[in-house]
């Protein structure tokens, strides 16, 4: 079985005896039955320091996978990962690290960029909001041939306690000819949430990668801002969980990508 770690190296609220500032490093696993901590002042967070440190918590039994939520200290975890030949996840849902930061009342809001339209080239004919009972919801994708299919074991209803009937809410994306282009782009912008933004016009964001953001649609009609709030509403109703569906048309016949996603942990959900 992988090894996974989750991982925090950043600037702690603490600071130590002569008012320096200090970093704080934190590691735990998907679990949070094992953690670990260290830290040293500003002048010596660097990736040397960061290997011996993973090196002293590993004792002798190095992870596989370091999942990293912070995009601010990426390329220096990367860099003492890379020394130690462990694989470097960037990943959102740190969900243990970042019930663990919140727990410390350390801070969590990561700097975002403004959303930007979806590549034109990418776009297709049309899309829709829908919903699968809980319980339905893996068996439907994971038993058809779709190319890409994203059911993370962590993210399933069953693992969240949902009941079977719960409505988990979705968005559908027809996307003709170019159905495949739009799910290989955006496997490569590695789907997060998908939110539902009320204003003149309303919107729908996908937030991907660490930070990423993207306007997949807006809106103005009053029946699909009706559909909207629906969806949003059941969002909140499934504990932020949501899919995104991508397929040629609406016979039901050919799919292209599929997606289970969740809102940030840092919600009011989890």
């Amino acid at each position: 079985m992988m090894k996974t770690w989750q991982l925090d190296f950043y600037r702690s609220p603490v600071q130590d005896t002569s008012g320096q500032t200090l970093w704080e490093l934190l590691i735990c696993d998907p679990t949070h039955t094992f953690e670990y901590t260290a830290t040293c002042p500003q002048s010596g967070a660097n990736a040397h320091w960061l290997a011996t440190q993973i090196q002293l918590a590993a004792s002798n039994n190095l992870p596989d996978i370091i999942q990293v939520f912070r995009p601010q200290t990426l390329s220096l975890i990367q860099a003492a990962a890379q020394n130690l030949n462990i694989r470097l996840e960037p990943i959102r849902h740190t969900l243990a690290l970042k019930r663990w930061l919140q727990a410390k009342q350390y801070p969590l809001v990561l700097d975002q960029p403004p959303p930007i339209p979806l590549p034109e080239n990418l776009w297709g004919e049309g899309w829709r909001f829908a919903t699968l009972p809980a319980g339905e919801l893996v068996d439907v994708f994971a038993e058809r041939p779709i190319p890409i299919l994203s059911i993370p074991e962590f993210l399933q209803p069953i693992n969240w306690g949902l009941p079977s009937t719960v409505p988990i809410p979705g968005v559908v994306i027809y996307g003709g000819r170019k159905s495949m282009a739009l799910a290989r782009w955006l496997e490569a912008a590695q789907p997060a949430a998908l939110n539902y933004i009320p204003g003149e016009p309303h919107g729908l964001i996908l937030e991907a990668g660490l930070v990423d953001r993207w306007i997949l649609a807006t809106f103005t009609d009053a029946d699909v801002v009706a559909a909207a709030k629906t969806y949003q509403q059941r969002q909140q109703q499934s504990r932020g969980l949501h899919f995104l569906l991508v397929q040629p048309d609406d016979s039901g016949m050919t799919y292209s990508g599929f997606w289970l996603l969740c809102l940030d942990v840092v919600s009011k959900y989890i």
